[in-house]
């Protein structure tokens, strides 16, 4: 199916301006070719607007909360309206917090710190490394990877009937997977933790790019993303949702601007009384540039419509699912099944081919960027693949231990040449093999400068 065909509805728009979408590569086959970016769920490229926006604001940066210039206050106001945007954009309720971090990994390990003494945390093994790993403090519940949706609610339903009624506990769940790209029921997994006493945190890296999230209406008590996969990659990220936690944990950093007041005791030590709001996990000077981006981006994606946005991404995936359904050698990656409603990120394994060597064939050959890997998820890509992934092996050479997936992401600044290349870019590897030699250098494959296949 062409993504063209598709992409002529009227309910799906074109992508949105993006930075890096006349960027050129060489090849190493020769010439060069328009760099198709293919790895948003790594990162995705900056909004052409959020660029435009930090560009405006740059002349007039100056420090946060601390100065009394014009300058200073200007920025106050930026970072602070930055927070209501974000706010809106989430849908939060009324005495929520939104509080500025630097990635959804800095969120869920900010969270973890402000867990309550004796809190059990259940986290399915599905889950990004950044959900996965950061309740080190807590008893841990890892539950088996579900099935389907109502598989996971039921799994999540059993593990919390079993738990102490009364102590404080904390569901940790992806919104969409950056493995799979299948949406999770987010709805009905805060109901079920709800239901029995437990507190939920969403993992939206993966998902707010992709589709709305309304922490109102999934019932969610906190919500975590990143601003490098909201196409505001100035490394600032979001922890958003209830506020008591938060309020009665220890600052996550100690120092300027989490304390409301420090004062000198008689014996020689130090008291503090640290901010009761968001500033007592904002410590040091916070990225305002980041926040900013971040901001800039939401309001960009909501006047675009997820709706639209959608539209057109589900065209891409059924472009790259049609365009390669018959080649026998390519098996994608799902939890829920091929059917399931997903956001773009799409992964797969190709039959005789180590998965290193077919990323750099894509790149090298055909200017294409995809992921390869366990994609910072290793229980759920050996699952998926088989308990044999892991080291990539050498290169052209699909042993036991390079059985490690494919990635390929896209999402609202993707032209629709890009999947077209990249689907007519696998069939030709398929099927005629690389056309250039390739040799192993720290792990990864690399093309061989010193010969020609």
């Amino acid at each position: 199916m062409s993504v063209s065909a598709v992409a002529a509805a009227p309910t799906v728009r074109a992508p949105l301006p993006v930075l890096g979408r006349d960027v050129a590569v060489p090849l190493v086959t020769g010439g060069e070719v328009t760099y198709a970016a293919l790895d948003y769920a790594a990162s995705a490229p900056a909004l052409q607007r959020v660029w435009n926006d930090v560009a405006a604001y740059a002349p007039y940066y100056g420090s946060v909360h601390r100065g009394a210039g014009y300058l200073s206050q200007l920025s106050t106001d930026l970072f602070e309206n930055a927070r209501r945007t974000v706010a809106e954009f989430l849908d939060c309720r009324s005495g929520d917090q939104v509080v500025f971090t630097r990635s959804t990994t800095d969120s869920l390990n900010l969270l973890a710190a402000a867990l309550p003494e004796g809190c059990e945390v259940f986290v399915f093994e599905t889950e990004h490394h950044a959900s996965l790993l950061p309740w080190r403090g807590a008893r841990v519940t890892y539950l088996d990877a579900p099935g389907s949706p109502a598989q996971a609610v039921a799994t999540l339903e059993r593990a919390l009937a079993d738990r102490d009624p009364y102590g404080p506990a904390l569901v940790c769940v992806t919104g969409a997977s950056n493995v799979t790209g299948e949406l999770w029921p987010v709805r009905e997994l805060a109901a079920a933790a709800h239901a029995h006493g437990a507190r939920i945190v969403l993992d939206a890296a993966q998902l707010a790019p992709h589709r709305a999230v309304s922490v109102r209406d999934l019932d969610v008590d906190w919500v975590a993303f990143s601003g490098h996969k909201l196409y505001a990659p100035f490394g600032s990220g979001v922890l958003a949702g209830r506020a008591d936690w938060l309020r009665e944990a220890e600052p996550y950093l100690a120092g300027g601007g989490a304390s409301r007041k420090v004062a000198r005791r008689a014996d020689g030590g130090v008291d503090v009384e640290w901010h009761d709001g968001v500033a007592r996990h904002e410590a040091g000077s916070p990225n305002v540039i980041g926040a900013h981006a971040v901001a800039s981006a939401c309001t960009a994606l909501a006047e675009a419509g997820f709706d639209a946005l959608a539209a057109r991404e589900d065209a891409l995936v059924s472009a790259v699912r049609e365009g390669l359904a018959d080649v026998a050698e390519v098996r994608f990656l799902s939890l829920f099944g091929d059917d399931a409603p997903r956001v773009g990120v799409l992964s797969f394994v190709v039959d005789g081919w180590n998965s290193s060597h077919f990323a750099a064939a894509l790149s090298a050959e055909y200017g294409i960027g995809v992921r390869d890997g366990l994609f910072c998820a290793h229980p759920l890509v050996r699952r998926l693949v088989g308990s044999e992934a892991g080291g990539q092996g050498e290169c052209g050479a699909p042993d036991a231990g390079s059985l490690n997936a494919i990635r390929v992401s896209f999402g609202a600044g993707t032209p629709d040449e890009h999947v077209e290349r990249f689907v007519r870019a696998v069939r030709e590897l398929v099927r005629d093999g690389a056309r250039w030699t390739y040799r192993t250098v720290e792990g990864r494959c690399v093309p061989d400068t010193s010969a020609r296949a």
